[in-house]
């Protein structure tokens, strides 16, 4: 079929007119309807792929890859038992349909019944070994429950994953995982993820240096500044720029593997980044006299993140913690169309935007907050790693650096994190928050 062909090296929109020509022709044909239903997938037109995939079963129901893509489509909106049911149909036609059990994995995962996931990845596993996918979907789950060993191991299938670490980066200098002695040597360490991952992470530095290594850290431009008194960094390079010389090389997600962390043996200092002097002059002069106490806020992440949809919450649920007897400021640099006319609406919301010009001035803007309220996002590992309280807003299976069921972080002691007891319930959490508030600033009032 030429539009399969079309389909499968990337030109959609042609290869979405041939279907529908086709289906002009035969409106009953099933390759039409089901590929059309994924091309709409692909196109985040979910309730469409699953009405086309729908039909495309009305017609021939013995197909087992058409359950997994309609599985996904129902999985990406939210109905995860409905995904669940589609890929166990998918595995009942074909008992060797890897990816459906992939599939099943992740549906398993978000609906918290963990041991079951790793179930249903092993499965995987066991029917397409280097199932790079699989693999690493189980670190994930091995890190959230706190395996951190296998957790730790597993996490290496990441690399060269769509989904995982990114690109594995061609240096000539050997991968260091713990083994070879540093003493003496130059060793670049280098953030390969997003600036939360570099903010986490960049606290080995420090462990690497008391092993004798001369350390060069390379992170985000946006974080230069802010990395430039972080102890046990000899030199700070920008992300994409010339290197100096070195002998050993380790992505930052790969130090816990060298160090053998497990949950008792996170380093974890009450803080270890600290606020440019400069810059804390110019935002309590820039914030003015303190009148009550100052609460930062931020509501949403990058929406490039695959979890997005997860972990962000619009600001009109936020604003149910407003009240005259606080202040709140927004340390949100990026403000998304749907959130802008509410932000006009609160101008008791104080919001500095562009002002803020890279995370040396949020890292400044934190440290004069009484605390920090925060979805899962860069900012709130900055708080935290600056030692500021720091209340994070965590959906109902959060990212694996979270854990499970407590109230604290290992990896910061100044956090209280705040979880959704049932799924995408974001108004048990405010509701939360706001009577903890309430608390919290009576007490700072004293």
């Amino acid at each position: 079929m030429k539009g399969l062909a079309l389909h499968q090296s990337g030109h959609l929109s042609q290869a979405q007119a041939l279907y529908e020509q086709l289906l002009r022709i035969q409106p009953r044909h099933f390759d039409a309807l089901h590929l059309l239903g994924v091309i709409a997938y692909q196109a985040k037109q979910l309730n469409r792929s699953v009405e086309l995939i729908g039909r495309a079963i009305a017609i021939n129901p013995n197909v087992a890859a058409a359950y997994s893509n309609r599985g996904l489509a129902l999985k990406d909106l939210g109905q995860l038992e409905a995904a669940l049911a589609s890929f166990d149909k998918a595995i009942a036609l074909q008992l060797d349909y890897a990816e459906a059990y992939y599939n099943r994995g992740v549906a398993l995962q978000e609906l918290k019944q963990l041991e079951a996931a790793l179930t249903s990845f092993d499965r995987a596993i066991a029917l397409k070994v280097d199932f790079i996918e699989a693999h690493f979907r189980q670190s994930l789950v091995f890190l959230l429950m706190g395996d951190f060993k296998r957790g730790w191991e597993k996490h290496e299938w990441g690399w060269d994953s769509p989904n995982g670490r990114g690109v594995k980066r061609d240096f000539l200098q050997p991968l260091w995982l713990g083994t070879e002695r540093l003493q003496g040597k130059t060793i670049l360490l280098h953030a390969e993820q997003g600036l939360g991952d570099t903010l986490q992470f960049c606290r080995y530095a420090k462990l690497v240096s008391d092993l004798g290594a001369r350390v060069i850290l390379e992170v985000q431009p946006s974080l230069v500044n802010l990395m430039a008194s972080l102890e046990g960094v000899d030199g700070l390079v920008v992300r994409g720029g010339a290197l100096p010389a070195f002998d050993y090389q380790c992505p930052l997600l790969s130090l816990p593997l060298a160090f053998k962390t497990d949950l008792a043996g996170i380093p974890s200092a009450p803080s270890y980044i600290k606020a440019n002097p400069g810059k804390l002059a110019h935002w309590d002069a820039r914030l003015g006299e303190k009148r009550k106490p100052r609460i930062g806020v931020v509501w949403s992440g990058n929406t490039l993140h695959k979890n997005d949809h997860n972990r962000s919450i619009a600001l009109t649920d936020l604003a149910k913690l407003l009240s005259a007897d606080y202040e709140f400021v927004s340390l949100q640099k990026e403000v998304r169309e749907q959130d802008k006319e509410v932000l006009q609406a609160h101008p008791e919301i104080r919001h500095f935007g562009d002002e803020l010009k890279d995370f040396a001035d949020t890292a400044a803007l934190c440290e004069l907050m009484d605390v920090v309220i925060s979805v899962d996002t860069s900012v709130a590992h900055l708080a935290g790693a600056l030692g500021k309280p720091v209340w994070i807003l965590l959906p109902y299976v959060p990212d694996w650096r979270w854990l499970l069921d407590r109230e604290d972080s290992p990896w910061y002691s100044s956090a209280r994190l705040y979880r959704q007891e049932k799924l995408g319930d974001w108004g048990g959490v405010i509701e939360r928050v706001k009577v903890a508030l309430t608390t919290f600033c009576s007490t700072q009032r004293r």
